[in-house]
């Protein structure tokens, strides 16, 4: 049975180029569109859809309020179209903390062909997100805030351990969710997570207010320490290095891997090279399987390794390759991931 899609978005323009895009994938089928979110109500209760695709600003009512209301009444498989802005990235961030499965982005201008650029990424997320495990996540004022887990003394801080994480879809919450928990002296960590080159610094900078750890966009030279957090950018490859004592980041505009730049596999290559049985790597909710064979690279060296179960995982991808072949020492539910991750690292 095709996946049967609902597309919302105010712009006339917009709704026909994906509705062609998205049309031309067999295993698709565009059921219907809607200009804002008051025509979309009734359209789900027409047409049953599989995956709805939605803006994130809209006339009338918001593509959040929406989605907010969506995901507390009948919560469904949801792919954001945002735009390439830093407004539009903020929202975008929200939008997946209320359930949102995952993202795409438009251009500012010549819309038709920015769009039908990546036409088969487009296709390929509205299969991943129709697999997904869509969860409301709705941050309320008031709620308690995610108790940070101490870390254990320490006679010596040094670089030597090295926490490496990958992620795709679903991951921008999932890192969160270990972040915000992590102690503010925890090892060094690096992270890959696949998302357009202008979301990395916002999503680094959202990071840095919800973590004790410092977390920040990687820098090309920039020293790797205890306490902070270092994000690829979205446009090169994060790489690993080391001078005597002392790793550093490096990035790279090499060519895609597993056509991801920046790739999970190229992460993990250089923290096996540089960092070897010291590293700990983990690989959370994400589609495909980028990381999977360096994770078990890492493994076969001595490396702690572990990775997202697939009841808490948006998408079992990346996981779950890895799992089969065999790469993860553990596989844990989300909540247990950084408890696991500091132990292997005292």
């Amino acid at each position: 049975m095709p996946i049967k899609v609902l597309i919302i978005d105010d712009s006339a323009l917009v709704r026909s180029v994906l509705s062609e895009i998205l049309s031309g994938d067999p295993g698709i089928q565009v059921v219907g569109t809607a200009s804002d979110p008051y025509i979309a109500r009734e359209k789900i209760k027409q047409l049953n859809p599989d995956v709805l695709t939605l803006d994130v600003e809209m006339p009338r009512m918001d593509g959040l309020t929406f989605l907010d209301n969506l995901m507390r009444l009948r919560p469904m498989p949801v792919l954001m179209v945002s735009s390439l802005t830093e407004r539009g990235a903020e929202i975008t961030f929200q939008a997946l903390e209320l359930g949102a499965v995952d993202f795409v982005t438009k251009p500012a201008i010549d819309v038709k062909n920015g769009l039908e650029g990546y036409a088969q990424v487009l296709r390929d997320k509205v299969h991943a997100v129709a697999c997904a495990r869509p969860q409301a996540r709705t941050v309320k004022s008031g709620t308690a805030s995610p108790e940070v887990i101490s870390a254990r003394p320490r006679s010596l801080r040094t670089t030597e351990k090295i926490i490496a994480i990958g992620a795709s879809t679903g991951g921008t919450e999932a890192i969160k969710a270990v972040l915000e928990t992590m102690p503010p002296d925890a090892p060094a960590i690096v992270i890959t997570q696949h998302i357009p080159a202008m979301f990395s610094a916002p999503f680094a900078a959202r990071m840095d207010r919800s973590s004790a750890m410092s977390v920040c966009e990687a820098q090309d030279g920039q020293q790797i320490l205890p306490g902070h957090v270092y994000i690829a950018p979205g446009s090169h490859h994060l790489l690993v290095e080391r001078s005597g004592a002392r790793y550093y980041c490096r990035l790279s505009d090499a060519p895609p891997e597993n056509r991801h730049r920046p790739s999970v596999d190229t992460l993990f290559r250089s923290v096996a090279e540089y960092v070897g049985a010291n590293a700990v790597a983990a690989i959370l909710t994400g589609m495909g399987d980028d990381g999977a064979r360096q994770l078990l690279a890492l493994r076969e060296i001595g490396a702690r390794t572990l990775v997202q179960d697939e009841a808490t995982s948006v998408v079992w991808g990346m996981p779950g390759a890895a799992a089969k072949i065999g790469a993860a020492e553990c596989v844990l539910p989300l909540d247990r991931i950084t408890a696991q991750l500091l132990e292997w690292t005292q």
